[in-house]
C-alpha cells in the first residue's frame, strides 16, 4: 500500500486532538506514512506532538512525525490535508449564542445556524479559506477533509473561493441509523438507511432490512411512539407531522428554525432540566478537564488504548478509500450539489450518501425531497450562501442580508443590533469587514 503525507491543521484542540490522532494512529494501514501537525499555537502543539510520539511508539506505527507552526511548510507534497480550525472556540461561541439573546432572540445553540452561525462564519470561512489557497499553491491535487463548523458554509466558501477538493464531515448521521435500529430493536449493522439534506438538518429517505430489503418505514413509524414512552422531543414531533425522520439531535434542528426555541424550552422546563439549549450550560473547567486527560495521556496515567475506538468521523475512513480505489459507500458526505438532490441548488452543499474511490467522491441522486423540508433546506441554502459571501468579502451590508434571510429574526432593527455587537466581539477576526 502507498504511503501518504497527511497534515492535520488546528491540532492543538483538547477535545479534536486526541480522536484524530487516535484514528490517523490507530489505522496499520497507514503505517509509514508522514504526518504533519500544524497550530499556531506552539504550547498545545507541543502537547499534541508528544502524544502523537507516544502512540506511534507504542503502537509501532513507523510514522514520520514533524511538527510545525508555519502551514506552507507542511504543505508540499501533502495528499490530504485534515482541518479543524476554531478561533478561540468556546469563549465566542457562548458570545455568540448569548447575543441575541439579549435582544429577545432566542436562538437555539448558536453555532451553525441562526445569528449564531453567521458570527461562526465569519470567524471561520477566512480561516479555511486560507489553508486552501496555500493548498493551490503547495499542494494543487491534495484533498481537504473538514471538520470546521458550520460544515457546508466553510465548504462553500472553499468551493465558491478557491479551486481545492474538499469534502466536510460530521457523525451525525451515524447518530441518525442508531437511533433508528433502537427504535427497530435492530442492530444498525443490518440495516440499509439513505438519508439526505443539509448538515444537522438532514431526513432519513428510505430505510430497509440488509438482508431482504424489506421496507422498515412504516415499521419505524409505528414503534416510534413506543420508543422511551413520555419523553417529548423535537426531532421525533418532526418525524409524526411530516412523515419523515430527522437527524436525531434537537440542538442541532432548533437552529434552523424559528419556532423551535419556544417548544424545546417548554419541553426541557417540563422535565426538570437545565434548559442548556437556550443558555451556556456553565461548564467553565470543561477546558481544563480535557487538558488534563491530555496530559494523563502523555504522561501514561491513562490508557491511550480508547483512542484506538476512533472519534467516529469518516475522514480516514475516506482517505483509505481514495487511495486505495475501494469503491466505498459513506452514509453521508458534505459535497457540492450535482444533481444529488434536484430541488436544491446546483453547488450548494448537501448532505448525502456517496461512493468513495480513486475517482474521489460520487454522491447518490436522491432526487427531490418532500416540498416541506425542500422549503425549509431552500431557505438555509440562500442565508449561508450570504453568510459565505460576507465572510470572505468583508461586506457588512452582506451579513446584515443574511441575518435578515434567516427565519430566526423578525425585526430588522434587531439584526442591527445583534450584527453591529458580534463585529465588535470579533473585530480581531475580522480585519477585512467594511465599516459600518
Amino acid at each position: 500500500m502507498q504511503n501518504v503525507k497527511i497534515v492535520v491543521v488546528g491540532i492543538g484542540s483538547a477535545s479534536f486532538g486526541p480522536k484524530t490522532l487516535g484514528d490517523i494512529f490507530g489505522r496499520p494501514q497507514l503505517n509509514g506514512s508522514e504526518v504533519w501537525l500544524v497550530d499556531i499555537n506552539p504550547e498545545p502543539l507541543g502537547f499534541m506532538q508528544q502524544l502523537a510520539a507516544r502512540l506511534n511508539e507504542e503502537w509501532a506505527c513507523g510514522m514520520q512525525l514533524h511538527t510545525t507552526t508555519k502551514l506552507a511548510e507542511a504543505l508540499p507534497g501533502s495528499d490530504f490535508v485534515i482541518c479543524m480550525l476554531e478561533a478561540n472556540r468556546h469563549q465566542l461561541w457562548q458570545q455568540d449564542l448569548m447575543i441575541p439573546h439579549k435582544y429577545g432572540v432566542m436562538q437555539v445553540l448558536g453555532e451553525n445556524g441562526g445569528p449564531g452561525g453567521l458570527a461562526h462564519t465569519l470567524r471561520t470561512a477566512p480561516l479555511v479559506l486560507e489553508v486552501a489557497r496555500l493548498m493551490d499553491v503547495h499542494c494543487p491535487r491534495a484533498w481537504l477533509f473538514n471538520y470546521t463548523n458550520p460544515v457546508p458554509r466553510i465548504c462553500r466558501a472553499v468551493e465558491k473561493y478557491a479551486d481545492t477538493r474538499i469534502v466536510g464531515f460530521c457523525h451525525g448521521v451515524a447518530m441518525t441509523l442508531r437511533t433508528a435500529a433502537q427504535i427497530l430493536d435492530m442492530e444498525p449493522a443490518a440495516i440499509d438507511m439513505k438519508a439526505a439534506g443539509l448538515n444537522h438538518f438532514h431526513w432519513v429517505l428510505d430505510i430497509r432490512s440488509l438482508a431482504d430489503g424489506t421496507d422498515l418505514y412504516d415499521e419505524l413509524r409505528r414503534r416510534e411512539p413506543e420508543f422511551e414512552p413520555g419523553k417529548r422531543q423535537l426531532w421525533r414531533d418532526l418525524f409524526r407531522r411530516l412523515g419523515h425522520m430527522p437527524f436525531t439531535s434537537d440542538d442541532h434542528i432548533g437552529e434552523y428554525l424559528a419556532f423551535m426555541h419556544v417548544r424545546e424550552f417548554e419541553s426541557w422546563k417540563k422535565y426538570g432540566h437545565d434548559h442548556w439549549l437556550l443558555h451556556w450550560d456553565g461548564k467553565e473547567t470543561w477546558h481544563e478537564d480535557a487538558w488534563g486527560h491530555v496530559h494523563g495521556l502523555i504522561g501514561g496515567e491513562e490508557s491511550i488504548e480508547p483512542l484506538r475506538q476512533g472519534s467516529g468521523e469518516r475522514a480516514i475512513d475516506t482517505l483509505l478509500a481514495i487511495r486505495d480505489n475501494l469503491n466505498t459507500r459513506e452514509l453521508a458526505l458534505n459535497i457540492p450539489n450535482t444533481g444529488c438532490i434536484t430541488n436544491l441548488p446546483e453547488g450548494c452543499i448537501v448532505e448525502v450518501p456517496a461512493t468513495v474511490g480513486n475517482f474521489g467522491v460520487d454522491g447518490l441522486n436522491v432526487g427531490n425531497l418532500p416540498t416541506a423540508i425542500a422549503g425549509w433546506c431552500n431557505t438555509q441554502v440562500h442565508v449561508a450562501e450570504l453568510a459565505v459571501d460576507a465572510a470572505i468579502t468583508g461586506d457588512r451590508g452582506i451579513a446584515l442580508q443574511s441575518l435578515l434571510a434567516d427565519p430566526v429574526i423578525n425585526d430588522i432593527d434587531v439584526a442591527e443590533k445583534i450584527l453591529d455587537d458580534y463585529l465588535a466581539l470579533n473585530a480581531e477576526w475580522l480585519p477585512h469587514f467594511s465599516p459600518a
